[in-house]
Order: C-alpha cells, then structure tokens, then sequence
C-alpha cells in the first residue's frame, strides 16, 4: 500500500471537518472495499478517516412504521435484529447472504451504500423499500441516491448517517451468488410497499448498476405471484457480461430471481 495519514474521528462532525478540503482523503468504516483495493494499489488516498467507532452511527432502531439503520452499523447485526427480521424479512436475509462471517462482521450497510458496487446486495434493497438515504447534510430517496456504476449523489466531503427504511406489506431478495467472491451475478429484491405498490430493483446485472423494473412491478400490482413475473424478460442490451456470465445469461437470471423471490415473500 502507499503511505497514507491514518485518522480516528470521535464524531461525525469531526470526520466531516476532516473530509472537507482534502479530495484525496477517504471515509474508513469496514475496510471491506477500500483496503483491499488500496493493496491492490487501485486507490491512494493521502488520509483515511475511519468512523468505525462513531456510536452515532450504530444501531438499528424503529420509530413509529420505519426503521432507521445507522451507517456504521454491521451486516451481521442487520441480518440479526429482531425487528427486522419480523417487519422487512427481505432486508434481514440480503444482509445475511453477504460474503462470508468475516465480511458480514466487519463490512457496513452506510460503506456498501456509498460504495455502489454495481454487484453489491443493499443497493437492491434500498431502491426496492423505497428507503431514504441519510447523511450529515441532507436526506435523499434511493431514487435519486444511485446515479451509476460506483457513482452516487454524494458530494465530496458528505457522509452516510445512516438509512431509514418504511415497513412493508411484503419483501424478499434473490440472488445468484458468483461462487468465489458471493457478490450477486443477479440479485432481485421485491417488495410491496404500506400503500400498495410494487417495487423490483436488481443488482449484479445492470451495467450501470442497480436499476428497477417497471414491468415486474406493473405485473406484481395487479398480480402477485411467481406466474405474474415468469414471462417478463428483461433487455440484456443493458446488462453486464463477463466471463462468468453473458448479458443474455443475466437476463435470463434476473427472471429466475424475481421468481423465486416473489415466491419467497
């Protein structure tokens, strides 16, 4: 790795401050991502500012029909909250289908989100739910969150609070795991939402990374089942294709996952 400043802030407030006018520096909580990479000497930020400590950022905790997810907070601790598991099971079994015990012990649902790793689990869910994205200067839906490949709305001395996610009516999540890295191949969560409406989004197909389907989510409203879903198709001109698998391969993929995910829920 590079020589790089090492930073442990006490608040969000300091990280902020230590963030603000420095475009080399780096938010660390897990260091699932940006460790590995900067090992690989893909990434040399000149100071890392690791918020793993910060209590304001731990915790799962449910106000009035949502929850709110510190960004700091665990995978493993997402999968194993009891609320959770009761009120939006399909957000519970994506964090618990995340890598290995190692990754889900140390990785974070705020640094999995700001990374936006185009075959990363939360992003699904976050879009699906409909949850609002929370950082130290403002809120943004999902929607409008994920903009692309790697990319989000962040600015660049922002930093992920946390997430407040609306209980649903149902949710599930699907997902083809790559057997080596378990990074999702196609991944699809559905969820139907307190007022009725479907959302689908999927993860690990997109080539510009997560997006939602509106004709699942037309034929889910009307009809939900595993039968509603079976004979939509996605565009595979869109979707990624590599050595594991071909856009056709993802398309086909992202179907059998809405499937089985309605059936799921």
């Amino acid at each position: 790795m590079y020589e790089t400043n090492y930073h442990r802030a006490a608040s969000v407030q300091e990280a902020a401050g230590l963030l603000a006018g420095n475009d080399e520096a780096k938010v660390l909580a897990g260091g699932q991502t940006l460790i590995p990479t900067m090992k690989q000497r893909l990434a040399a930020p000149s100071d890392l500012i690791d918020v793993s400590r910060i209590e304001d950022l731990q915790g799962v905790t449910k106000s009035g029909d949502a929850y709110t997810i510190g960004a700091g907070t665990c995978h493993a601790n997402v999968a194993g909250d009891a609320g959770l598991k009761a009120d939006i099971p399909g957000l519970a079994a994506l964090a618990g289908k995340i890598g290995d015990p190692h990754v889900r012990h140390r990785g974070t649902i705020g640094g999995s989100i700001a990374n936006n790793d185009p075959a990363a689990d939360y992003p699904a869910g976050m879009l699906a739910l409909g949850a609002t994205i929370i950082t130290n200067k403002r809120e943004l839906s999902a929607d409008d969150f994920f903009t692309g490949l790697f990319e989000t709305a962040l600015e660049e001395d922002e930093i992920v609070t946390g997430v407040r996610v609306p209980v649903p009516q149902k949710s599930s999540y699907a997902k083809f795991p790559n057997p080596a890295s378990r990074y999702a191949m196609a991944g699809v969560f559905v969820a139907k939402l307190a007022d009725g409406s479907v959302r689908v989004a999927v993860t690990g197909a997109g080539a510009d990374g997560v997006f939602r389907v509106p004709e699942m989510e037309a034929a889910l409203a009307a009809n939900w089942s595993p039968e509603a879903v079976a004979g939509i198709a996605v565009d595979a001109g869109g979707l990624l294709g590599d050595i594991h698998g071909s856009p056709d391969y993802r398309a086909n993929l992202v179907t059998v996952m809405a499937k089985r995910a309605v059936a799921a829920a």
